[in-house]
């Protein structure tokens, strides 16, 4: 599968998990340390809206990256910012720009395939992160995990990963026989049995 479906599968996946939280759920912690869903939410928005301004050729600018604001209906406003990353990605034009990413580098611009896998395994990641939070299965079939593992294990576990508030934490070991989502999970030093009584 093109990474360019691949990654629109995986947000429309978020899309779907994001529209069933209820009111009361926007406090509750996630997997992302210190982070509530409410947290975890205006992250993801900034980031829809910081790649989508990489696909126009506007990356550096980090304002383009900042946390989104959610508003009074938050599943909306995700949703608005989701596709406004796929509809930029579709373009013909973005497909054959390299990007400015600066929150992965401040001085390598990086080519529209290896960046948009970048947005892909962050959202099958936070998939499985708003999948936890609000008790409610991922939907994901073995094709996108398989991809999502691959791209894991090109992620660096080096020093970067122990920096405060770092991108992804050190890898952890993986249980035998765990699948390409656990694997990928564990790669990125999430724990794949997380759940909220974890942090009782």
């Amino acid at each position: 599968m093109e990474i360019r479906r691949l990654d629109r599968t995986a947000v429309l996946e978020t899309v779907r998990l994001v529209q069933q939280a209820n009111p009361g759920d926007w406090d509750l912690p996630t997997p992302c340390a210190s982070w509530t869903l409410r947290d975890l939410m205006a992250h993801m928005v900034g980031q829809h809206y910081g790649f989508a301004a990489a696909a126009s050729g506007g990356g550096d600018d980090l304002a383009a990256w900042q946390p989104g604001v959610l508003g009074d209906d938050p599943a909306t406003t995700y949703r608005a910012a989701a596709w406004t990353a796929i509809d930029a990605f579709a373009r013909q034009d973005s497909f054959t720009r390299e990007f400015a990413l600066p929150e992965i580098s401040t001085t390598t611009r990086f080519p529209a395939t290896i960046a948009i896998g970048f947005h892909f395994l962050d959202h099958v990641i936070h998939g499985w992160d708003l999948a936890r939070t609000l008790g409610i299965p991922l939907d994901l079939d073995d094709e996108v995990t398989d991809a999502a593992l691959t791209f894991a294990l090109r992620v660096p576990d080096d020093a970067r990963r122990l920096v405060p508030e770092p991108l992804f934490r050190p890898a952890l070991p993986a249980a035998p026989g765990a699948s390409s989502l656990d694997l990928a999970l564990a790669a990125l030093g999430r724990s794949p049995d997380w759940s909220a009584a974890t942090l009782q």
